[in-house]
C-alpha cells in the first residue's frame, strides 16, 4: 500500500497491472483526463479512504498563567499551539480545492501507472549487482545470507568433486576397457535413487543451495551423454535417459518431466535419422519395469481413480526395452490424464461416502458454518454432505453434487454466486438452470470481483459474476447474476474433453 498526501491510501490490484501499463499518461496533463483516470482508480477499489485527524484542528487550551514567571514561557506555548493548528486548517481547506484535487489525481495516476510498469518490466531494468568477494560470492545462495569459509570449501569440494567424475566418465567411455565401469557408476546411482522414498527431492525449500547446485550440475551431464554424437555407448546412453527420469520424477516437477520428454524426442529423432552405420550407438529405449513403476506412482500420487491403461503406446521389446518416442508420448498423456481427473470421481458416478472438512476464513459466510468465525483447524462441513467437487472462490464456495447440480454460498455481490442477486447467503443454495444441466466442472476466480465458469457434461459452458473487462465471454462488461451459456467460438465445439481443456485454461 502507498499513503498519499489527501489522506487515501493506494492498494493495487496486480492483476490490473497489464491495464495500467497500456495507459497513456499524457492524458494526466490535462484535468478532466486526470480525473478519469483517477475514477478508474475508484471504480477498481484501489483507492482507500483514511481518517482524518481531528486533534489537529482542535485549538489548544488555553493556559493558566499562574504565576507570573513563568506567564512568558506559557504565553508562547500556546501561540505555537495555536498558529500549528491554523496551519493544519488552511492545509486541509487547500487540499480541497479542484487545483489541489488534480494535482493529487495526477500523481495518484502517475504512481499507478509506474507500479505497473516497474512490476511488468522491471527485471528488463534492474541494475546487476556489485561483484562480491571471492569468499562470499557464489550462485545458488539461500536468500541474502552471506556464506561461511565453510560453506565455501564445501561447495568447491562438491563442484570439483562433480568436474573431476564427469571428465573421468568421459574419457573412459572412449576406452573400451572401461565403458563397463562407466556404465556401472550409472547403474549404481539409479538403484541409489530408486531407493529413496517417492518426492524425496520435491521441496526445493528443504534442499541446500549447494544440493540444487548439483541437480543441476547432474542433469545437464546426463542430457549431454544421451544425445546423438555424445562420448557414451548405447548402453551408457540408455542408462543416462533412465536416471534423468529417475530425477524428474523424485523431483515431483511438471518442467523436469517435460524436459525429459524433450530428450528423449530429440533422442529417438536423431535415431531414426541417423544412417544404419551409427545407429547401433543410439539407446533403442528404456527399460519397461522402470517406465511401468514410474507410471503406477504417478496415478498414486495424483490421486488418479480410473483404470487406465496405455497398452497401445507402452510396449516392449525382446530386451525388455520401450521405445523413446512411446515412453515420451505415454508419459505426456498420463500427466494430461492427471491434471484432468485428479481427486474426484465425476459427477453422477457412484463412489464411497464424500467427508468434506472447511478451515479458514468464514467472514462472508463462505464455509457455511452458521458463523462468521474464522475456523483454524479442519472441520468436517455441515452444509456440502453430497458434495462430489469443491470450488473455492473469492470469498464464496460452490459444490457439485453427484447429480451435477451446483450449489454456492457465501458473499453475492456482482451476482458472483450465480443464484440471480447480489446478497449473501449462508448455506449452500442450488443454481436454477433452464432447462436444468448436468454440470461436470465449477472454477471461480481467486482475485477482483468474483466471477465463477462452468462446464457441463455435453461440454456447454457457462458463466456468470462480474463482467469486467469481457471476462465472462459474453461479448459485453456486464455483470450477470444468473448462469449464462458462453456463445461464440465455444458453441458446438466443446465436447468429450471439455473438463481438460477447462481445467488447464485456469
Amino acid at each position: 500500500m502507498v499513503p498519499c498526501q489527501t489522506h487515501v491510501m493506494l492498494k493495487w490490484q496486480e492483476h490490473l497491472n497489464s491495464s495500467w501499463a497500456a495507459e497513456d499518461t499524457v492524458q494526466t496533463a490535462t484535468r478532466s483526463g486526470a480525473t478519469s483516470l483517477y475514477s478508474k482508480l475508484l471504480h477498481n477499489k484501489e483507492v482507500l479512504g483514511l481518517v482524518q485527524p481531528v486533534q489537529d484542528l482542535m485549538g489548544p487550551r488555553l493556559p493558566d498563567f499562574q504565576y507570573e514567571s513563568s506567564a512568558e514561557e506559557e504565553r508562547e506555548e500556546y501561540l505555537s499551539a495555536l498558529l500549528h493548528s491554523q496551519r493544519c486548517l488552511a492545509h486541509r481547506v487547500l487540499a480541497r480545492t479542484p487545483y489541489a484535487l488534480s494535482l493529487h489525481h495526477r500523481l495518484a495516476v502517475l504512481q499507478r501507472v509506474y507500479y505497473a510498469l516497474h512490476s511488468k518490466y522491471h527485471d528488463r531494468f534492474r541494475t546487476p549487482p556489485p561483484p562480491q568477494p571471492a569468499s562470499s560470492s557464489s550462485s545458488g545462495v539461500a536468500g541474502s545470507r552471506a556464506k561461511s569459509g565453510t560453506d565455501v570449501l564445501i561447495e568447491m569440494g562438491v563442484r570439483t568433486g562433480l568436474s573431476l567424475l564427469f571428465a573421468l566418465l568421459r574419457q573412459s567411455w572412449q576406452h573400451p576397457p572401461d565403458v563397463a565401469l562407466c556404465n556401472e557408476v550409472l547403474g549404481t546411482a539409479s538403484s541409489v535413487l530408486a531407493a529413496l522414498p517417492p518426492l524425496s527431492l520435491a521441496n526445493e525449500n528443504k534442499i541446500p543451495s549447494v544440493g540444487l547446485d548439483c541437480l543441476a550440475q547432474v542433469s545437464d551431464f546426463l542430457k549431454k551423454t544421451a544425445v546423438s554424437g555424445s562420448w557414451a555407448d548405447q548402453a551408457g546412453r540408455r542408462l543416462a535417459l533412465e536416471l534423468l527420469l529417475g530425477l524428474a520424477v523424485q523431483r515431483g516437477s511438471l518442467r523436469f518431466l517435460l524436459e525429459w520428454v524433450e530428450v528423449a524426442l530429440a533422442t529417438s529423432a536423431s535415431s531414426s535419422s541417423s544412417s544404419s552405420s551409427t545407429s547401433s550407438s543410439e539407446p533403442s529405449g528404456v527399460g519397461y519395469e522402470l517406465i511401468s513403476q514410474i507410471l503406477q506412482q504417478m496415478r498414486q500420487y495424483s490421486g488418479f481413480r480410473g483404470d487406465y491403461v496405455n497398452t497401445q503406446v507402452l510396449n516392449k521389446d525382446a530386451d525388455g526395452l520401450c521405445s523413446l518416442s512411446h515412453v515420451a508420448l505415454c508419459l505426456f498423456e498420463e500427466v494430461g490424464v492427471c491434471v484432468c481427473d485428479v481427486g474426484s470421481t465425476s459427477p453422477g458416478s457412484e463412489g464411497d461416502a464424500v467427508k468434506v472438512y472447511v478451515w479458514g476464513s468464514n467472514s462472508s459466510h463462505q464455509l457455511a458454518e452458521g458463523t462468521l468465525e474464522k475456523i483454524l483447524q479442519p472441520k468436517l462441513a455441515q452444509g456440502f454432505s453430497d458434495a462430489q467437487m469443491i470450488e473455492a472462490g473469492q470469498y464464496c464456495t460452490f459444490s457439485v453434487s453427484a447429480d451435477g447440480s451446483v450449489r454456492a454460498c457465501g458473499k453475492g455481490s456482482y451476482g458472483r454466486l450465480g443464484l440471480g442477486d447480489s446478497n449473501n447467503q449462508s448455506v449452500p443454495k442450488k443454481l436454477v438452470l433452464d432447462p436444468p444441466r448436468t454440470m461436470r466442472k465449477v472454477s471461480s476466480s481467486k482475485g477482483s470481483d468474483g466471477h465463477t465458469l462452468a462446464v457441463t457434461a455435453e461440454g456447454e459452458v457457462f458463466s456468470w459474476g462480474d463482467g469486467d473487462y469481457g471476462k465472462l465471454g459474453h461479448g459485453n462488461s456486464a455483470t450477470q447474476k444468473y448462469p449464462k451459456i458462453i456463445q461464440g467460438p465455444l458453441l458446438g465445439k466443446v465436447r468429450r474433453n471439455s473438463h481438460c481443456a477447462f481445467n488447464l485454461a485456469f
